[in-house]
């Protein structure tokens, strides 16, 4: 009677397999939420830096071109302009000008200025001999204005310093302002020798101040040479220029001095060598003229010079195309010494 018993428990095994298997079933029938799959979250160092990348280049940039040009400034936008060099003043006309001028006794002189082509200028102050007066250098002085005047004076050829087609040439592009005057009494030739020759000194320092003084002039570039009385003239007037105003007159060159104007040619001279800076004195004599042979031989410096010609031409008779070498050559050699000029 063992027997229904074992039935018994296969029954009820086999139920309950079945139970569970109809439980089984209808899981796999009833519908699943749809979860999208989560994705591995990147480190931060990596977001970062595709964010970074992200801005510096978007995917839709277009690929890089050439360097793009600077957009021009607006007018509004007028940058701070650079600074420039102030141009020089203008020069004055070339055509000479009449000055008149008043000597230390307060005597009225007369002058003509030849202003140069540059401004401010050197100035030559040109002093006459007693046979003349200051027309004597009308052709010169336009021969150191170099402005495209010779030639052209009211004298022109009447004597050899007045012809200017055998002068040398200028420096090519050398422009001097010139000041000629007439000494008092003089106008035509000179007179009362035994009463103006102290005042003839004077009236060439009143002559070396003035042309300090003339527009378009540099007072510190000053230079003069002269003739006879002139040729004394040049450096009695040069040093105490340079006294009263603490230099400016540079050099003087004498066509045959002879102490005429009541200083001695040697203590002129002396005077401009030992000023500082010393002013060099160039001086010009023929042999067989006695007073400009002594003046020039007694005079001695560092920066004195003597030129010596045969024969007894004196002052302007020095300036002729016959005389060698040439005095004009040398006047010229004498500019480019106290002028640095090349």
């Amino acid at each position: 009677m063992k027997k229904p018993k074992l039935i018994n428990w296969v029954l009820i095994f086999v139920l309950v397999l079945s139970a569970l298997m109809l439980m089984a079933c209808k899981s796999d029938s009833q519908p699943t939420p749809n979860k999208q799959p989560q994705q591995e979250s990147a480190p931060q160092e990596q977001v970062q830096e595709a964010e970074q990348k992200s801005e510096q280049q978007p995917t839709d940039a277009p690929p890089p071109t050439d360097t793009p040009r600077p957009t021009p400034i607006s007018p509004t936008d007028t940058p701070e302009p650079l600074p420039t060099e102030l141009p020089g003043l203008p020069p004055l006309p070339p055509e000479p000008q009449d000055i008149e001028f008043q000597a230390e006794d307060g005597l009225a002189l007369q002058g003509r200025y030849y202003p140069a082509a540059v401004n401010p200028a050197p100035i030559v102050v040109l002093m006459h001999w007693a046979g003349g007066d200051n027309r004597d250098w009308n052709e010169i002085a336009f021969w150191l204005q170099n402005r495209g005047l010779s030639g052209t004076s009211s004298n022109v050829g009447q004597a050899p310093w007045l012809d200017p087609t055998w002068f040398p040439p200028m420096i090519e592009g050398q422009s001097f302002g010139v000041f000629t005057f007439t000494f008092r009494d003089c106008d035509g030739g000179c007179n009362n020798f035994s009463t103006n020759r102290e005042l003839w000194r004077r009236d060439a320092l009143a002559a070396l101040k003035t042309a300090s003084q003339l527009e378009g002039v540099d007072p510190m570039l000053i230079s003069t040479f002269g003739a006879s009385i002139g040729a004394d003239g040049s450096p009695d007037g040069c040093g105490p220029y340079n006294f009263d105003a603490g230099g400016g007159c540079l050099g003087a060159l004498s066509l045959s001095p002879g102490g005429y104007l009541k200083v001695p040619y040697a203590d002129a001279v002396k005077i401009l060598d030992e000023f500082d800076p010393p002013s060099p004195t160039w001086c010009f004599y023929a042999t067989g003229d006695n007073e400009a042979s002594v003046a020039c031989k007694s005079a001695s410096g560092d920066h004195y010079q003597p030129f010596e010609w045969s024969g007894d031409s004196h002052g302007m008779m020095l300036l002729r195309p016959e005389i060698d070498p040439s005095a004009m050559e040398l006047i010229l050699d004498f500019l480019k010494m106290i002028y640095n000029l090349e």
